[in-house]
Order: structure tokens, then sequence, then C-alpha cells
């Protein structure tokens, strides 16, 4: 069995409700690995994303579930990690839209791409996309947003892209790597559970 076909998921049964709960662990373990020492930007969350996605089959449910992991996360990274960066407590950032607005579409990407067909190809494609978005849209929001100083001109803008570069090749290498660890050890868990793996509803 290829692993397109090991990861693909099949007809609709009751014992898909039962791998909820599995869905929505892997989802919180992995926003939880943030609080874990890593190198900047080198995070299971676009991975996670795209996991939400594919396999929380409402778009809605995945969007809300994906979307709350990680400003569950985001609270307590910022809180206990890099309190000193705020004054009191910290309920968001200031270029936090266009962060979250780069997950959310990773999420609806997952749903579109992956939902019913998850070949290595597709996935690694997938995340290699889901770099690029939260490189384009956060990088944005941090120039737009000005925190950071730079000029809003397009100069600026362009200073803005090139800083973030370095950046930008961490995640690339993370969001692989967490693709295959979160996608990969979901389909290794079912066959060695013997459990029908599907997309929940």
């Amino acid at each position: 069995m290829n692993m397109a076909t090991d990861l693909n998921t099949t007809a609709a049964s009751p014992a898909r409700f039962s791998m909820i709960p599995w869905i929505l662990l892997v989802i919180a373990a992995a926003a939880l690995s943030r609080l874990l020492p890593h190198p900047w930007n080198m995070t299971p969350i676009g991975a996670m994303a795209l996991f939400g996605g594919a396999y929380l089959g409402d778009r809605k449910l995945a969007l809300i579930v994906t979307l709350a992991a990680l400003w569950l996360s985001d609270l307590l990274l910022n809180n206990l990690i890099y309190q000193a960066y705020f004054n009191g407590f910290a309920w968001t950032y200031p270029d936090a839209f266009w962060t979250y607005a780069a997950f959310a579409l990773v999420v609806l990407l997952g749903h579109a791409v992956l939902r019913q067909r998850k070949s290595a190809l597709r996935i690694a494609g997938c995340s290699l996309a889901a770099s690029s978005l939260f490189f384009v849209l956060s990088n944005f929001g941090v120039w737009a947003s000005g925190q950071l100083g730079y000029p809003h001109t397009e100069a600026g803008l362009l200073a803005c892209y090139i800083a973030g570069l370095p950046f930008f090749g961490n995640n690339l290498v993370g969001d692989l790597l967490y693709s295959a660890l979160l996608f990969g050890g979901f389909a290794l868990a079912r066959k060695h559970w013997g459990q029908p793996l599907r997309t929940a509803a």
C-alpha cells in the first residue's frame, strides 16, 4: 500500500467519530509544543493548521479549533515566556491579525487540497505553500503595524521582507518536518491500532 492510499480518507461510517478526540489531541499537542525551546519560526503551527483543515471535515470547525489552539498557545507564550515585551497581561499583539489571517488561509488550504486525498506530494506542496503564505502575510503585518520602525514605503516593505528571509528558511524546514510528523505519525498510528482513519465531519 503506497502512502497516498494509506493517508487517504475512505467512505463514511460511525467509526469516524471516534477519531475526533485524537485529532483534537494532535492539534493541542502541536500548539503546546511551541512552549519548548526551538529555533525561531521552526514550530509545528503551520503543519497543525494543515492537519486541522485536512482532518476536521467541517470547515468552520477546523478554523475555530485551529485558531483557538493558536490563540491559547499565544497567551501562554506571551505571558509566561515573552512577558518582558508586554505591559501587563497580553491578550494579543500588534500584528496578530495578519498572522491569524495567514493560518486561517492555511487551514482552508488543507481543507481544500488534503481533505479527500493526502498523498506525500500534496502534503509537501501544501507545506511549502503554508510557509510562503505565513512569510508574505506576517511580514506585511510587521511592516503595516510599524512596530519595528520600517517606513511605510515600498523600500520599507522590501526591507522588512529581506530581514525576514532567515526566519523563512526555518519556517520552511519546520513546516516540512512537522507535516511529515503529524500526517505520517497519524497514518502510522491508524495502521498500528487498526482503526479506520477518516476525515471528521
